[in-house]
């Protein structure tokens, strides 16, 4: 046996949506009731666990066997199930608290999404165009035997025997579609070093990050005792029965001369402005009530039994098109910052559920829980948490990667990007705090927005107009930064002409340290690192303004498979993300390889759960994660870190 290919049905009290894979497998009323294999692509078997079948000892040793690989579509949720089933059952194959090593398993979903295709098995299957399709009666046959009925168990097969017959035709019928998937795919390999990348993914999600369920708890507590006391003095100021339905309040505000067509968060901000009275009163209680400070404490109450760890947040080729990493469950990149200059004092009023001093203290309940949302992970007992980052990373993958000399040179000497930016757009000295100071947040809004084609409308959109810029300003800084950094410009229209080339000729073009290779109807880009971006079905169209365009397949932003168009600012865009992706990977393995516990990483930063007794330093950690790969020589990579007793930013 070389493959074992496994599809499993199983059941558990717990939502899975609500919680991930790992308080669902490992809840006591756990259950796998179908085991679809097949070995070595071969057709499937479907073993009746409901009905008192047993997986075969070839079957149970394969799952532990180093020399046998397991596939499965998202594998880690048949990885982390066979866990916790094996902990149970086999515990001599598989000693509790231990997960089955992720290096033994290949993800079709994972091979999918390095392709650029839907993550969907069915989805798949029909962008390939497979004549083996998943049974779209599945659903249907999931929800009855599957999900939790009246009585908070699941219906068994007895309940219905030629529904459950047509079940277990599901099961073996999704194990046929994955080797299918695997067979169709297996002519675009994806390299060892990803499936390394998968593995060191799949170890940091099974490790977890541990959470302070004390401060978790009360947080909810104080949020809902002081919505309920804004909520009953909107109820005094309007009289409504419900001042937080849009519908009744927009009646009460042009009843009151302040009529709003949208009571968003920016409108009601807008209105502030001008707003006296009882209405404003009424405004900024609407603001208060809007905050949805406590969505992720709720989350964080998922993981509360077991250790307290949080398993399974981050996902693995979460951002097709570049690889980067997203956040899944207490959604993690996209943490409010903190600004409390007393975090501590503030976390330890919350932590004792003391909400009367907390509202007395602050200004806003709810601001204050939302920025201490990052303090509720913790370290292990016994450890503190190094959290370190990339300094400016795009903004040195971009000027890496188009030669752009003069900012490379103020990398390698430690100059502020900003004021140097600033001083190249307008041909003044800038120094931060200093002379021509003000000049420096303008280089630093043409910084974050022009480096990929992005004009007035990208200064805009990152809020150059709130940050006291006119929009007289708006063009002569994009012009100003583009004339600055001619390189990065050129490098937009080398992109899009390398990428139209490839697909128009069919042969591979080089430029700089990329290759843009045509084959078997995909663009692939080839980074760097020897990691590829995919493009499904490119072609080479018209766009609206009458210029030429580059079409693609891919899922929309309605998550919709269909044509997408894209340019060499958006191409650009990719690779430099792609490739500070893999930078990031690369300091991962060096980091876990020393020793270091990761147990989260975001964006550009990671979180290692670091003890009191080692000897590494957080200089020599961000010395490590900064050292650069072979494939990237000439790149000033930075890092910084700081230690901390719960997670923060610095």
């Amino acid at each position: 046996m070389r493959y074992l290919a496994i599809d499993i049905e199983t059941f558990s009290p717990v939502d899975l949506a609500k919680t991930g894979v790992y308080p669902y497998a490992t809840h006591e009323g756990f259950q796998i009731v179908l085991f679809g294999y097949s070995v070595d692509h071969q057709p499937p078997t479907v073993l009746d666990l409901a009905s008192g079948e047993e997986l075969p000892a070839e079957i149970l040793h394969a799952l532990v066997d180093p020399d046998v690989v397991k596939e499965a579509h998202n594998a880690a949720f048949e990885r982390v199930c066979l866990s916790s089933y094996l902990h149970r059952y086999h515990p001599e194959l598989l000693a509790p608290g231990v997960f089955l090593d992720p290096g033994q398993w290949r993800c079709t979903m994972v091979w999918a999404a390095y392709l650029g295709l839907p993550l969907a098995l069915d989805d798949v299957a029909h962008v390939l165009d497979l004549p083996a399709r998943k049974d779209p009666a599945g659903k249907k046959l999931i929800r009855h035997f599957c999900t939790p009925n009246t009585h908070g168990t699941h219906n068994l097969p007895g309940t219905d025997p030629a529904g459950w017959e047509a079940f277990k035709a599901y099961n073996a019928r999704d194990v046929q579609v994955e080797t299918s998937i695997h067979q169709r795919l297996a002519k675009h390999p994806m390299p060892q070093s990803e499936w390394d990348t998968y593995a060191l993914d799949q170890r940091i999600n099974d490790r977890g990050i541990l959470l302070d369920h004390t401060l978790v708890t009360n947080a909810v507590t104080i949020d809902e005792t002081a919505r309920a006391t804004l909520l009953a003095r909107a109820v005094d100021l309007t009289g409504l029965e419900n001042p937080n339905s849009p519908t009744q309040l927009k009646t009460w505000l042009d009843a009151h001369g302040s009529p709003m067509d949208s009571l968003a968060k920016a409108d009601v901000e807008t209105a502030l402005e001008t707003a006296d009275g009882v209405v404003r009163q009424v405004l900024e209680l609407r603001g208060e009530l809007s905050k949805s400070s406590v969505k992720k404490y709720q989350a964080m109450q998922a993981f509360h039994a077991g250790e307290g760890r949080a398993r399974g947040l981050i996902q693995f080729y979460g951002a097709g098109r570049t690889g980067r990493f997203a956040g899944r469950l207490i959604q993690v990149h996209n943490l409010p910052r903190n600004y409390l200059p007393d975090l501590d004092t503030a976390r330890d009023l919350v932590k004792a559920g003391d909400g009367e001093a907390v509202e007395l203290l602050y200004p806003s309940v709810a601001d204050t829980l939302s920025q201490l949302i990052r303090t509720a992970f913790i370290p292990s007992p016994g450890h503190s948490f190094v959290v370190a980052d990339f300094s400016a990373i795009e903004a040195r993958v971009i000027a890496w990667l188009a030669n752009e000399t003069h900012t490379l040179q103020a990398f390698e000497e430690g100059k502020d990007l900003y004021c140097e930016t600033a001083s190249r757009m307008f041909g003044v000295p800038v120094e931060k705090h200093g002379v021509n100071g003000e000049l420096r947040q303008k280089g630093k809004i043409a910084v974050l927005a022009c480096g990929y084609g992005g004009s007035v409308g990208a200064l805009t959109a990152m809020g150059a107009l709130n940050m006291g810029l006119t929009e007289d300003e708006l063009k002569p800084i994009v012009d100003a930064w583009r004339a600055a950094n001619p390189n990065i410009v050129e490098l937009w229209s080398d992109v899009e002409r390398a990428a139209i080339t490839a697909i128009t000729t069919r042969r591979t073009v080089r430029l700089r340290s990329l290759r843009f290779i045509y084959q078997a109807g995909m663009l692939f880009i080839e980074l760097p690192s020897g990691r590829r971006l995919s493009y499904v079905k490119p072609g080479v169209g018209e766009n609206r303004f009458g210029g030429q365009s580059i079409t693609y397949w891919g899922l929309g932003t309605n998550r919709k498979w269909g044509q997408l168009e894209t340019y060499g600012g958006k191409l650009t865009e990719n690779i430099v993300q792609a490739i500070a992706r893999d930078l990031l990977t690369h300091s991962m393995h060096l980091l876990e390889t020393a020793g270091h516990q990761i147990v989260m990483h975001v964006h550009d930063e990671v979180v290692i759960d670091h003890p009191h007794t080692s000897p590494h330093t957080v200089e020599a950690i961000c010395d490590l994660m900064a050292a650069a790969p072979t494939w990237a020589a000439g790149l000033p990579l930075d890092a910084d870190g700081y230690e901390c007793a719960y997670y923060r930013k610095d």
